[in-house]
């Protein structure tokens, strides 16, 4: 049986009139992989920064298992200006940093003092090897320049170097806030494997759904100040979270009807009542908590039409631009179509913003042209996009733009009624802006970007910090929205539900269109690299070629039975893929019923797995074939 890491207690915390969780009870166990997962405001981050230590409970208790090493990665890292990169990976506090620094105090004081037991401590933590570990796990997330300082790194660098801070202790518990925020698709499916290999505690809070699928068998939800536990993987999660909803709905409703009789019993009924009397009204206020419950309907509604786009969108012919020797576009020209969703993708600092901006004419090329349509109305949400007036209300963020939003059709929203599409409760828009918590400021910033009825939407990185319901309402919103898109992102499930083609920025100005989605593009770039291997090995020379005495006999050829079992995976790979296409055509045609939507979402993960397997073994028998 595993051993216990941790065991939480009713724990409670709330800001102010805001109760995040209350009396909440949960244990993890040696091995567990959990994902936190729970609408933007609701406390996932600061549940993580409470069992850090980082952050107060108002109740509660927290016993951890003793000798505990425990790890912790913040959303948002930040480390004092002047540090260089190997620097800022002893600055934030760990039991072995601390001795280091401990090790160091003691050499430099006469006398060595404990000198003999800091040498056994040194050695049983493996404290020597600290800094050499530092800068494997840093050149592992490609980071080499070990002097660089910290105020020149950029969002992605610096998270890989808070990353590589937390995984050089090598952690029994491990928590991660976001992880996968600002790493590029490479560094997020390292991540992936390297948490899948290791042998942790692991608790999680993440938007990125093909990660919470591969890594995590557990969820754990927060909603409503409740905690929900689901032992199962993401998809798992969504069929029965859809179960305790519908449940939780019909028992409000019973509750409901129940509770207008009753109401009516009490209204009738005499002060002086008996004891059967006093009983009754004492189960009536209990049935009043249930009754006043809202059934759970809450969700983005996300109804802003795009306003009218021509045929001509933007041409670019030749466009150059280069920041030093740094070179971003080479000659780049391109034809933009009409409903257009194009994905960018590439490593961080290939000019994936850098080309978004020129687009939009923040920046100029160094030559070339860019031609944009008479009717183009650009909708940027962007990284640096985010800033607001902290002292601001919600409400008063809006009416700065427009007191009214036009809809279309002659449809009109006041401000307050266009907030609440957002999820913004009439109490919420009259809250100040620095009590949202980072998902709901990435919800406000959406919104003001929805408010000008843009017919192309721009989007660099919108799925950071955005809640999983939000993020599925974005998504179907993209799919269906008529005008243009581009989407800069490293959400590769995101990335799969929106675009049609991407452009994938290799560096150096090397830019490639591929006509897909990520998930194809990937598995393109697996059978490229089986297929380089292979030549490799043709290549090679062989000994008996050295030797001069070739023979056919010596190459491994398909046995019958591995020919059969080729051609049928040939034939089940398209079974297979056609089945995947059907179903995501159906689960976006809105007349499934309930069960056949739970039915087809439970069937689609399953697909995914055996199109992988199928895929892998056949291109393991065309490297021999071939």
């Amino acid at each position: 049986m595993a051993q216990p890491v941790l065991q939480v207690e009713n724990l409670t915390k709330s800001f102010g009139d805001l109760v995040l969780f209350d009396r909440i009870s949960f244990g993890l166990a040696e091995g567990d992989r959990v994902g936190l997962i729970a609408k933007n405001g609701s406390g996932k981050s600061t549940l993580l920064h409470i069992l850090s230590g980082k952050e107060g409970r108002d109740e509660g208790t927290l016993t951890f298992r003793r000798d505990l090493r425990v790890g912790f990665l913040e959303q948002d890292p930040i480390y004092p200006a002047g540090l260089t990169v190997l620097e800022a990976c002893f600055h934030h506090g760990n039991r072995v940093t601390e001795l280091i620094r401990e090790y160091e105090q003691c050499m430099a004081t006469e006398g060595h003092p404990h000198f003999e037991s800091l040498l056994e401590r040194m050695d049983a933590e493996k404290a020597w090897e600290y800094e050499q570990k530092a800068k494997q796990i840093l050149s592992q997330l490609h980071i080499d320049d070990f002097d660089r300082k910290v105020e020149h790194l950029s969002g992605g660098q610096l998270k890989r170097v808070a990353l590589a801070n937390t995984l050089i202790t090598e952690p029994d518990f491990l928590m991660l806030d976001e992880p996968t925020n600002h790493l590029d698709l490479e560094m997020t499916e390292w991540l992936e494997e390297y948490l899948r290999q290791a042998k942790i505690t692991l608790l999680m809070v993440t938007h990125d759904r093909y990660f919470l699928d591969r890594v995590c068998s557990e969820i754990i939800e927060i909603d409503n100040q409740s905690l929900y536990r689901y032992k199962g993987n993401y998809s798992y999660y969504l069929e029965k979270r859809q179960e305790r909803v519908d449940a939780k709905n019909v028992e409000i409703e019973r509750a409901n009807n129940l509770y207008r009789t009753e109401l009516e019993w009490m209204r009738r009924m005499p002060q002086a009542r008996g004891h059967k009397a006093r009983y009754r009204e004492e189960a009536f206020y209990e049935l009043q908590k249930v009754a006043k419950q809202r059934i759970y309907d809450a969700q983005v509604k996300l109804d802003v039409k795009a306003s009218y786009i021509g045929n001509k969108i933007f041409e670019a012919d030749h466009l150059c631009k280069s920041f030093g020797n740094l070179k971003i576009l080479d000659d780049f020209s391109y034809i933009f179509a009409r409903y257009e969703k194009m994905g960018i993708i590439g490593h961080n600092g290939t000019g994936k913003s850098t080309f978004v901006k020129l687009l939009l004419g923040l920046i100029p090329p160094d030559s070339g042209t860019l031609d944009i349509g008479e009717t183009v109305r650009f909708g940027y949400y962007s990284q640096e996009g985010l800033q607001f007036d902290e002292q601001m209300k919600v409400i008063d963020v809006v009416r700065r733009i427009a007191e009214v939003i036009e809809l279309g059709n002659g449809k009109r929203l006041t401000a307050s009624q266009f907030l609440q599409h957002f999820l913004f409760s009439p109490e919420t828009q009259h809250n100040y802006v620095y009590k949202l918590s980072g998902g709901e400021r990435r919800r406000l910033y959406l919104c003001t970007v929805l408010m000008g009825n843009p017919n192309f939407l721009v989007l660099d990185e919108p799925t950071n910090d955005l809640d999983i319901v939000t993020l599925q309402v974005l998504e179907e919103y993209l799919r269906t929205f008529k005008g243009c898109v581009i989407v800069v992102s490293h959400d590769r499930y995101f990335m799969d539900k929106v675009v049609d083609h991407l452009l994938v920025f290799n560096g150096h100005g090397d830019i490639r269109d591929f006509p897909g989605n990520y998930t194809q593009y990937r598995d393109w770039k697996l059978e490229r690299k089986a297929m380089e291997r292979e030549k490799e090995k043709q290549a090679q020379p062989t000994d008996t070629a050295k030797s001069g005495k070739v023979r056919l006999n010596d190459r491994r050829r398909l046995s019958f039975n591995e020919r059969r079992e080729m051609e049928q995976l040939e034939k089940e790979v398209a079974r297979l893929e056609e089945e995947k296409r059907t179903i995501e055509e159906q689960l976006c045609s809105g007349t499934l019923s309930v069960d056949e939507l739970t039915e087809k979402s439970k069937r689609l993960p399953q697909l995914n797995e055996e199109l992988d397997k199928k895929t892998m073994r056949w291109l393991e028998l065309s490297e021999i074939e071939g």
